[in-house]
């Protein structure tokens, strides 16, 4: 197993949506069969977003997607530049006992993100 390289959500607001991931996060449209399906990647993971036109909160289970960074150093690098661009951030960065450093955020819809260096992962993406 490679691990877990796919996450897809329903999402209201798609274009919000999208945007936030492109413009901010610099991720790319990797396909967009039709207008309610976008695939996007950043040359490694593939993050789908879905169209409902309900509130998919009552079915939503998931507590929050991290994204790995490759140092330490990306951790401060991030927030600041999440800061910056007005993204609300919900918990500010912290390092952990194991080495692990991240912060926590919500994307354009609600979505709680973590970024975070988290060394048994992280050394993975460097090998």
């Amino acid at each position: 197993m490679l691990g877990i390289r796919h996450v897809a959500l329903f999402v209201k607001e798609l274009e919000a949506c999208v945007k936030f991931y492109v413009d901010i996060m610099g991720m790319h449209i990797e396909w967009q069969p039709d207008a309610d399906n976008v695939y996007l990647s950043n040359h490694g993971d593939v993050f789908a977003l879905h169209r409902v036109d309900y509130d998919p909160t009552p079915q939503q289970r998931l507590d929050h997607i991290g994204f790995v960074l490759k140092s330490i150093e990306d951790v401060d690098i991030w927030y600041d530049y999440f800061l910056k661009n007005g993204v609300r951030i919900t918990e500010a960065p912290k390092t952990h006992r194991d080495g692990a450093r991240g912060f926590y955020c919500l994307d354009s819809v609600g979505h709680l993100l973590e970024l975070i260096y988290h060394p048994p992962i992280s050394k993975l993406e460097k090998v």
